[in-house]
C-alpha cells in the first residue's frame, strides 16, 4: 500500500486506528476452542466487527509462531481475510545481516504478502536496507518505544543527544517518508512532540494507548502533521473488550468509540 493509499483511508473512516490481532488461545472465549482453527475464529470475528472502523491491523507473530505450524496458518488465513484496503502490520520485529533480512524481508512482502514490518535496527543500515527495496512496502522501524527496559539504551546520551534520536535521524536517511514508518511508545508522552520535530514527515506506529495507559487526545495533539502521520494501535482494549459470546459486538462497540475520539483531529 502506498502513502497515498494509506492517507485516503485514513480521511475516508476519520480514524487513524490499527488494531493489534495478538490473538491469545488463553484469553479468547471458551466456545471458540471447539472450532477447527479457534485463533482464526476469534480473528474473523474480530475484523468483522471492526473494519469499518479499522485502517491498519497488526499481526503480532509471536501470537502465532508460538503455536508451530498451525500458528502460521491460522496466520496466513487471517491475513488473507483483512480486505485488501486495510494496511496490514507484521509485528515480527525482525533485523540481521543484510542477506538475512532480505530473507526476512521475502517472507513477510511476498510469502505472506503484508503491506509492512516491524524492524529492530540495532545492526545498522545493512539490517534495514533489504526492506526498503520492495516497491508500497514498508519498513516500521522502532524509534523509542514505552517498555520498562527502553530506559536501559535508548535513552543513552550520545554527543549531547539521547541515542533513539541518533537512532531515528539516521534511519530516516536510509529510505524516505514514503517507505519508512517509526514506532514511537504513546505513554512517553513528554517524548511525542519531541519526536514529531524530529521526524515532521514520518508516519508512525503508535502503540500504548489503551491497557498501557495511552489516551489517543495526548497522541493525536503531539503528534499528527498534516497527513495525519499515525497509526494507533490498540489490541487488548478492543479485542478483548468482551469475553462471552457477544466479544465481537463488544470489540466493535469500543473500535466505534476510539474512531469516534480520532474523528475530532481528522
Amino acid at each position: 500500500m502506498t502513502r497515498n493509499e494509506l492517507i485516503q483511508q485514513i480521511r475516508t473512516k476519520k480514524s487513524v486506528l490499527c488494531i493489534g490481532l495478538d490473538t491469545d488461545l488463553s484469553k479468547i472465549p471458551p466456545h471458540l476452542l471447539q472450532e477447527e482453527d479457534p485463533m482464526f475464529a476469534f480473528n474473523k470475528a474480530i475484523i468483522d466487527a471492526t473494519t469499518e472502523y479499522a485502517v491498519s491491523y497488526k499481526i503480532n507473530t509471536a501470537f502465532y509462531e508460538a503455536d508451530g505450524v498451525k500458528g502460521w496458518q491460522s496466520l496466513e488465513k487471517t491475513l488473507n481475510y483483512i480486505p485488501k484496503n486495510i494496511f496490514t502490520i507484521a509485528d515480527a520485529k525482525r533485523g540481521d545481516i543484510g542477506n538475512t533480512s532480505t530473507q526476512y524481508a521475502k517472507t513477510f512482502f511476498e510469502t505472506y504478502d503484508f503491506d509492512s514490518v516491524t524492524i529492530a535496527p540495532y545492526m545498522g543500515k545493512d539490517s534495514v536496507a533489504p526492506f526498503l527495496q520492495f516497491e508500497g512496502k514498508w519498513g516500521i522501524v522502532l524509534g523509542i518505544t514505552s517498555n520498562e527496559g527502553s530506559m536501559d539504551f535508548q535513552h543513552l546520551i550520545a554527543d549531547g543527544k539521547p541515542l533513539y534520536q541518533h537512532v531515528m535521524t539516521a534511519v530516516s536517511n536510509w529510505g524516505t517518508p514514503e517507505n519508512i514508518m517509526f514506532v514511537v511508545g504513546a505513554t512517553r508522552k513528554e517524548q511525542l512532540a519531541e519526536v514529531r520535530a524530529l521526524c515532521p514527515d514520518h508516519f508512525f506506529l503508535i502503540p500504548g494507548v489503551g491497557a498501557q495507559g495511552g489516551d489517543v487526545d495526548t497522541v493525536c495533539q503531539n503528534t499528527l502533521n498534516k497527513d495525519a502521520g499515525i497509526l494507533i494501535n490498540v489490541s487488548r482494549a478492543v479485542i478483548y473488550a468482551g469475553s462471552g459470546i457477544d466479544y465481537a459486538e463488544k470489540a466493535g462497540e469500543a473500535a466505534k468509540q476510539y474512531q469516534k475520539e480520532m474523528a475530532v483531529y481528522l
